[in-house]
Formats: C-alpha cells, structure tokens, sequence
C-alpha cells in the first residue's frame, strides 16, 4: 500500500511540474535591447494565438517604442512611447503613456532570437528583428 501511494504521489508531482514554466530571470534590459515583433498574444502559453501587426524597440535609456496597426482605421498606424526598466528579473512596463502605473512582464523564454512574456493574464510571443 505504501508503494503505491508513494508512485501516486510521485506521477502526481510530476503531471503538475510538467506544466510549470520556468521564467528566464533578467540581470538588466541588455538581453530585451532592440527591435522585437509581436507576433501574437493568448490567454496560456499553450491557448488559442491571436495573430498581432506590433513591433516593440526596447531603448537602452527605458524607453518601450510600440507602434502598431490601427484596427480602427483611423490612421494606419499608432505610435506609443511607454517606460519600462528591470527590476527584481521582470520587466516593468508602464500600462499607458502619462500615467505611473506599471505592470510586471515575465520572460517565460528567451531563446536565439525568440521571446515569449507573460504580462498580466496575457502571453506575448515575440521575434527579434
């Protein structure tokens, strides 16, 4: 009976670590420098992707240039400057423009030249440029 329970325990530990994600911890923004795609966001990093028109530029002085498609189509474009920095191995992006409320950004992966963060209930798959 022991033998069995402790095999349950172990396939049971094993079912809930097999799911986990290992975030990549960040020292500073030197590995998130530069240009990045967004090339879709979800709800779980194994969900439903939604496919998304967005490049983010990471700038060495805490800048987060993000423009996007305007899905409105009032302009064909959106241009939004964000802060951002490292801190504790996230990044902490600032939510909009003119407002110092900030959300922490994970690296879920970080790997050759792509990048996936989860971000307040959202995953971003990300590719260098």
């Amino acid at each position: 009976m022991k033998t069995i329970t402790t095999t349950l325990v172990s396939m049971l530990l094993v079912l809930m670590t097999s799911g986990a994600q290992a975030d990549v911890t960040l020292a500073d923004n030197s590995k998130i420098l530069g240009k990045w795609k967004v090339n879709a966001e979800a709800l779980g990093i194994d969900k439903q992707k939604k496919i998304l028109n967005v490049r983010w530029e990471f700038l060495p002085n805490g800048v987060l240039k993000t423009v996007g498609e305007d899905t409105l189509g009032r302009t064909s474009e959106m241009d939004i400057d964000v802060k951002y920095s490292v801190e504790s191995g996230v990044i902490k992006k600032q939510v909009s423009p003119g407002r110092e409320k900030y959300e922490d950004c994970a690296v879920v992966e970080l790997e050759g030249s792509s990048m996936i963060l989860k971000c307040k209930g959202l995953y971003l798959f990300m590719t260098r440029k």
